[in-house]
């Protein structure tokens, strides 16, 4: 290439990636496409032909950079979400609608304390009275983008509400959520916000998953189950290529810290504003003056629904006006002023074939229907849980029965009725089983529940090994469920230490017998093969700690809390063995019958051989839980901090935990239960409302100072 030909070239970057751009927000904003995908392909391609010849010309926002980078190692990062994602409460019938309706008009002093069951809204109805919007709840994950002066920097997924994954380099693949926001041509909307954090749900196209699972189903992979299934394994997959082959998309539906954004005086008017910002937003639904109008837009919605290329669970309905929904204000879990309208599941009729009965890692055996096969809901179901004996026996299931089945939430499988209008008389009872089905061990009931009383239970020891290695628990990435049904099928793994006991060459010898299952070993982790999954993963998983320990062990009653609660109070394995029920009984959120549970498993000789095992294979088995702080110990504990703006010495996720350490607890907002701000470059609104409020200020150098004197520095 000559020089004459640099500036044209140049140029013609600069167009493509407008053009590619404005085609992406054309579709997924405007639902006005002005090109074939086709046509998108082969521009997307021209460009990356030129970006290679002029790598002075890169851009993070360019359209090629979605597509780009080598896979993730490790576990995704965890960040705090500043503002908490709270999730929605269900409804299932208009009446409730109204009631809630009926509240909190009742709470913002306009409603009158009847309504009409007839026509949905309030008999004398008051121009005052709360207006509404409403929206498809979109059947997908929930995630929280964050813009910084235009610039997708981070995008974090729900989690626990307070805390979720950061996956930005997936997000940033999928071609419906804008890299950089448009400035809005609309007057009343200004310019572009400082910061903006836009809630909404990441999902697969019905298309799409039908596609996926065709193009699985010629290679002789294993079907996808549904549609949102597949988009949250997409979007924790590592690799932003596969995320990219995917196509995911996205809408928005709320907002989380913002900095900048005009004064918009409710719902409606922000989910133009994200129109204007070039932001995916939903088409149906939107603004309504009456409960009448949003009941009518709930029963119209139902009748079309299926015909969407996204699934879809229900409705929700928020009031509106933000100044009502301050006042209405937030329970624990949820905002008092919305509500999911949830439609009732699809049921289908299909034939009871057979039960099994399977043990899970507690022991309990749980009987599960095999049906003919039929299509519900988006997926095609033939098994499906009977939770347990006394179930059975109250709906009177039997072998060969016609049934009813739907999915609970739109997810879980399950039998509703038998149909018994249909019996022949053929029909076979259901009969608990007297043996473990796997061990032939002793059965023991309790309640309406079976157990294996045999803790040697090979499938008990499979499903609780499954659990130990889980993402929540100890965390060993890439060891799956199919993978620990080879690695105990093989003999590899007799207990839970011989998880970080495998010998590379022993592995690789079984590889080598053609074991399909372990050979999904060989692909785990870099250079693609056994070792890394070994000597990575296992090694990372041995430094996690005492908490992840116990919460892996399948203790009864020890799930992720307690086992944090015992992490506090006990050092080590040690001090926790030493342990008395009556100790344990003080503990936070430890009852009695919790507390005797487990004291008689820390005195088993189960627990000590299991403790000792792990040590032996050199797994960490001491607490890493910040110990507790009384009040007043230090200047942090038992405050309330806010942090703003960019702090030069410390990221946010590193100040939310040392600020923990010592005590404090971190809020995303500022209010008059603000102890103190802490006030980093370019603070914005938080600034300014906690100099009103009169709430004490530091700035970085007296963060550092205050650190440095409670010995955290």
């Amino acid at each position: 290439m000559t020089a004459s030909h640099a500036p044209t070239e140049t140029t013609r970057v600069r167009e493509l990636r407008d053009l590619l751009a404005r085609a992406n927000t054309a579709y997924y904003v405007d639902a006005a496409p002005f090109m074939s995908d086709q046509e998108f392909d082969t521009l997307l391609a021209e460009l990356v032909s030129l970006e290679a010849k002029h790598p002075e010309l890169f851009d993070p926002n360019s359209p090629t950079q979605r597509v780009g980078g080598a896979p993730l190692e490790g576990e995704f990062e965890t960040r705090a979400h500043r503002v908490p994602m709270l999730s929605v409460d269900n409804t299932y019938s208009l009446e409730d609608l109204r009631a809630w309706y009926q509240r909190c008009a009742d709470a913002l002093g306009v409603g009158n304390g009847e309504v009409d069951p007839d026509a949905g809204l309030f008999a004398a109805a008051s121009a005052s009275a709360p207006t509404l919007f409403a929206d498809p709840k979109v059947d997908g994950l929930a995630i929280s983008l964050r813009y910084e002066q235009g610039e997708l920097v981070e995008a974090v997924t729900r989690g626990d509400g307070e805390k979720g994954d950061l996956v930005t380099a997936n997000v940033r693949a999928i071609r419906a959520i804008p890299l950089k926001l448009r400035e809005p041509e609309d007057a009343r909307f200004g310019g572009i916000p400082r910061v903006l954090e836009v809630r909404g749900e990441i999902f697969m196209p019905v298309k799409e998953f039908e596609r996926i699972n065709e193009e699985r189903e010629k290679h002789g992979e294993q079907l996808f189950a549904n549609a949102r299934n597949s988009c949250v394994g997409t979007l924790k997959n590592k690799d932003p290529k596969i995320v990219a082959s995917r196509r995911l998309s996205f809408v928005a539906h709320g907002r989380g810290e913002s900095e900048g954004l005009p004064e918009l005086r409710a719902h409606s008017e922000f989910v133009a504003c994200l129109k204007a910002l070039g932001i995916p937003v939903s088409n149906v639904g939107g603004a309504m003056k009456t409960l009448v109008e949003a009941e009518r837009a709930i029963q119209e919605f139902a009748d079309r629904r299926d015909q969407l290329d996204f699934a879809v669970d229900g409705m929700v309905v928020r009031i509106d006006r933000f100044d009502e929904q301050k006042r209405l204000g937030f329970t624990a879990k949820s905002p008092r002023w919305a509500v999911a309208f949830k439609y009732p599941a699809e049921q289908k009729e299909t034939i009871l074939e057979k039960v099994d009965w399977q043990v899970g890692k507690g022991g309990t055996i749980t009987p599960r229907a095999t049906m003919t096969p039929v299509f519900v809901a988006g997926s095609t179901v033939k098994h499906a849980t009977l939770h347990n004996i006394e179930e059975i026996q109250r709906r009177d299931l039997r072998i060969g029965d016609h049934v009813i089945v739907e999915k609970a939430g739109e997810i879980i499988p399950q039998v509703v009725r038998a149909l018994v209008e249909k019996r022949t008389g053929l029909e076979q009872p259901i009969e608990p089983p007297t043996k473990c089905p796997v061990c032939n061990g002793v059965v023991e009931r309790e309640g309406p529940k079976l157990f294996c009383a045999n803790s040697s239970c090979s499938a008990r020891f499979r499903e609780r090994l499954k659990w130990f290695v889980g993402r929540d628990q100890m965390n060993v990435d890439g060891m799956g469920e199919e993978i620990v049904d080879a690695l105990v099928d093989a003999g590899l793994v007799k207990d839970f230490a011989d998880v970080f006991r495998l010998d590379a060459m022993v592995v690789a010898r079984t590889l080598a017998k053609g074991d399909k299952a372990l050979a999904e070993l060989a692909k785990k982790g870099p250079g693609k093969r056994a070792v890394s999954l070994i000597e990575s993963a296992t090694l990372a998983a041995k430094e996690r700690g005492l908490t992840r320990v116990l919460a892996g062990l399948g203790i009864k009653h020890v799930g992720a809390s307690a086992a944090k609660t015992l992490a506090r109070r006990y050092r080590s394995v040690d001090e926790l063995l030493a342990a008395t029920e009556a100790d344990l009984a003080l503990l936070d959120d430890f009852g009695e019958v919790t507390a005797k549970s487990v004291a008689a498993w820390l005195a088993s000789d189960e627990a000590k051989r299991v403790f000792a095992e792990l040590a032996a294979a050199g797994v960490d088995l001491t607490s890493r839980e910040p110990k507790p702080v009384a009040a007043g110990a230090n200047t942090f504990a038992g405050r309330t901090f806010v942090v703003t703006g960019t702090l030069a010495q410390f990221g946010r996720t590193e100040v939310t935990e040392l600020l923990e350490r010592a005590g404090a607890k971190v809020a995303g907002s500022v209010s008059k239960k603000t102890s103190v701000l802490i006030a980093g470059e370019e603070a914005g609104s938080k600034l300014t409302k906690a100099q009103e409020l009169g709430v004490e200020i530091w700035d970085e150098s007296q963060l550092v100072a205050e650190l440095t004197a409670a010995g955290l520095r």
